[in-house]
């Protein structure tokens, strides 16, 4: 059975199987997302139009949480991870092909499910192959590597813009990385259980928790009684292999939120608007740079810069979160974000509109960089110590929900109104969700992480 000491762990080949394709597919997502209103507007759709097709990402990866943990569970995470590019592939190939908005949508949508496989795919891989004494810096690493997809990726896309001339032609930057992924995951052995490709390993050879925990020398006491209960059969949440937790986690989604619907109900709307807030901001600012008649280009690469501001930060808001608590991170992330919104709002009538988007953008990234993790930390907070796992599926869920109403939201009130006024029901959603946050936070919170 393969050893996970500090003298067998391949830190090198954990970066090769774990790090790369998750960076590849971040750059190629992040070269779509600002793209795809504005290839939407392109093809003759009306500001509403094109932000309806663009939320489809989001809806679909929505719609691809439920049965993502099966899927992954049954065929092994390097195997979803690389069927979930080749589903991508074909989604992005319709996407370059679409000879109108309806086409563009079915292939962003099949994009979006893809993604939500590889997501859980990722997170599961890096719970398998990740020493736990080294975990927590893992993810945490793992989402700094997810912000800078979306810092490359749209300076990737302005650049093939500007060589091509067509606006379509940024899906192929996708298309290549998520190419790259399935090959690096193919060539590249996995350092868990020493298979490549679609090879997959059975569990006798896959390295346990209590494997990893017999094997650490410098184990305390109180973790040694821990591994003797796991080895009388009850496995620690920490120590989930990543098949059984994404497992545990799919199992009984909404019998699990109806068991924890106070906290789901409460501090989980909040986080909903908290990705709300996030996933309404990837589809305004394409809209609005349309709107005061930026070119492609241009577009992608200040969203682009704007991606570098909010990537510089995904280290410091672990810092204030675990110096000032949680409310020293959200509240600022939520109240900033609905600033810009009404900046934007109040924007809409002005001749600087243009210097005025650039500043907005800015803007919005710093505050979307100080609440960086929240939700994943808040979800970790609140997960019950003895089964954690159907509780942050059901809490993921209640976040991806947001993210999923937002665009459909801005697309809603643009058709029915503007899109400044879209901007302005943004903001005050926006302090809603920072008045709940702060209502409830304290409530189901201990003061030291309030």
């Amino acid at each position: 059975m393969t050893s996970t000491t500090n003298d067998a762990f391949d830190l090198r080949g954990v970066l090769l199987s774990g790090f790369l394709p998750a960076a590849l597919f971040a750059i190629g997502e992040g070269a779509i997302i600002p793209i795809i209103p504005i290839a939407a507007d392109s093809l003759g759709a009306s500001l509403a139009i094109a932000g309806f097709v663009a939320s489809l990402i989001l809806v679909g990866e929505l719609i691809g949480d439920v049965p993502s943990g099966v899927v992954v569970a049954r065929i092994g995470e390097r195997n979803a991870m690389i069927g979930a590019a080749v589903v991508s592939v074909v989604g992005l190939l319709v996407c370059t092909v679409a000879p109108n908005p309806l086409v563009l949508a079915v292939g962003v949508f099949l994009v979006g499910l893809s993604t939500a496989v590889f997501a859980l795919a990722r997170h599961a891989y890096m719970t398998t192959a990740i020493p736990l004494r080294i975990r927590a810096r893992a993810l945490s690493s793992l989402g700094g590597v997810f912000r800078f997809g979306y810092f490359v990726g749209p300076f990737l896309a302005a650049g093939v813009i500007h060589l091509t001339g067509t606006t379509q032609s940024a899906f192929w930057v996708h298309v290549v990385c998520c190419l790259g992924a399935a090959v690096v995951l193919l060539v590249i052995r996995d350092p868990a259980t020493g298979v490549r490709g679609l090879q997959r390993p059975t569990r006798a050879s896959r390295p346990t928790a209590t494997d990893a925990a017999t094997s650490d020398a410098t184990a305390t006491d109180a973790a040694a009684t821990d591994v003797t209960a796991t080895t009388a059969g009850t496995t620690r949440p920490g120590e989930l292999e990543g098949e059984q937790f994404v497992e545990e986690e799919s199992h009984g989604l909404f019998q699990t939120i109806r068991a924890h619907h106070r906290v789901l109900v409460r501090l989980g709307s909040g986080a909903a608007l908290i990705g709300a807030m996030r996933a309404g901001r990837q589809v305004i600012l394409p809209l609005w740079a349309v709107s005061v008649g930026l070119d492609d280009s241009t577009a992608a690469l200040v969203i682009g810069i704007a991606g570098a501001v909010d990537f510089a930060l995904f280290y410091t808001s672990g810092q204030i979160m675990d110096r000032w608590g949680r409310l020293a991170s959200a509240l600022p992330c939520m109240l900033g974000l609905s600033i810009c919104y009404f900046l934007l709002a109040w924007s809409d009538h002005l001749d600087a509109r243009v210097g005025w988007f650039v500043a907005v953008a800015m803007a919005m990234s710093l505050a979307n960089g100080v609440g960086s993790g929240i939700l994943m930390t808040l979800g970790a907070d609140l997960a019950p110590a003895d089964r954690p796992a159907p509780f942050l599926g059901a809490w993921r869920f209640t976040g991806d929900l947001g993210s999923a109403a937002a665009p459909l939201v801005i697309s809603g009130v643009t058709a029915l109104a503007t899109i400044a006024v879209a901007s302005g029901v943004m903001g005050v959603l926006g302090l809603v969700g920072a008045g709940i946050l702060l209502r409830y936070v304290p409530r189901y919170l201990p003061r030291t992480l309030r």
